[in-house]
């Protein structure tokens, strides 16, 4: 006769499989709940902050744009921008950043570039936006640095009909402010590039009025720390700026450089967009040069954002060496 404790023991061992089994497909059928989670496809936040001495620096994202450099790019034959995309697994149209960054120097709030608004497209705009993310307010911004007066630079200055900084003083070089916001110059201008000079006035002007636009000419100390460098050739007033606390030094370029892929193996190619081409070529040249000499940061309006890093000196061009990436305080 088989013993009720027997009889119980054989009853668990013919359920024991039976359990693994439900276990299993459980944990099967949750894995799958999870596999088919809907994708997010937002994008990641478009800040970047770090230290430089005692300032704050923050990159600050616009968004990006779809550019067709292997047609925009001059001193260059198609096929040679092609294939130096290719190298860094690139395409043409290439997705290109657009930059704007954010100086805490502990007494000023400084905002060097704007970004474009709504004057480059839907897929810009976003820099008031992730200034915000930081923990800033637009009426926090003292001042406004434009390194020239395209669009993806100055557009963000305002928001709808109201001045998006409504306390800051905007500060450019007297030499871009006189071409851009000619209206002499607006006239004679060819059909294409009238919207360069109407998105410079409707950004600028506004500004102009409100008596918070102050032009520098050519090299200026703008506060302890910040100084303007001419860098004319881009357009005829372009500059950088050099930012420097407790020895380290970082230079925002601006659009000294569009394309990373090409220009820093080859410094020759320019872009349509430069005013004078052969300036420009010099200017991005003795940047580079002195970059490279002097070790210091640098970023750029249209560097993969952050857009921040080191080049050094390679062959006949230089090699560019983004920040290493921190989480720390």
């Amino acid at each position: 006769m088989i013993s009720i404790k027997t009889l119980h023991h054989q009853t668990i061992a013919a359920l024991i499989p039976m359990i693994t089994a439900a276990a299993c497909l459980s944990f099967i059928a949750a894995g799958s709940a999870h596999a088919a989670a809907p994708m997010v496809k937002t994008p990641n936040p478009g800040y970047y902050r770090m230290m430089l001495g005692e300032f704050e620096i923050t990159a600050l994202s616009d968004g990006t744009v779809n550019l067709p450099v292997r047609d925009l790019l001059t001193h260059t034959a198609p096929s040679a921008t092609d294939q130096a995309l290719a190298k860094a697994y690139l395409k043409n149209p290439l997705e290109t950043s657009v930059n704007g960054y954010l100086i805490n120097t502990g007494d000023k709030l400084v905002l060097v570039d704007t970004g474009a608004a709504g004057l480059f497209g839907p897929t810009l705009g976003k820099l008031l936006t992730h200034l915000k993310a930081v923990g800033y307010q637009p009426e926090q911004v003292d001042e406004i640095y434009i390194t020239h007066m395209h669009a993806d630079h100055v557009g963000g200055l305002m928001s709808g009909d109201k001045l998006a900084f409504p306390n800051a003083i905007v500060r450019a070089d007297k030499k871009d402010a006189d071409f851009w916001l000619s209206q002499a110059n607006l006239d004679k201008a060819a059909t294409d590039d009238k919207g360069f000079f109407q998105g410079a006035m409707a950004s600028l002007n506004p500004y102009v009025k409100a008596g918070k636009f102050k032009a520098f000419d050519g090299n200026t100390d703008l506060m302890p720390g910040i100084k303007a460098i001419v860098t004319h050739g881009h357009t005829p007033g372009h500059s950088i700026y050099a930012i420097e606390s407790k020895g380290q030094i970082l230079m925002l370029w601006g659009d000294l450089i569009h394309v990373a892929a090409v220009q820093f193996s080859n410094p020759s190619v320019t872009i349509k967009f430069d005013s004078d081409s052969k300036t420009a070529e010099a200017q991005r040249k003795k940047a580079f040069a002195d970059a490279a000499k002097g070790g210091y940061l640098v970023a750029a309006s249209h560097l993969s954002f952050p857009g921040i890093g080191h080049i050094v000196a390679a062959g006949k061009g230089y090699t560019w060496l983004p920040v290493n990436y921190s989480a720390l305080k």
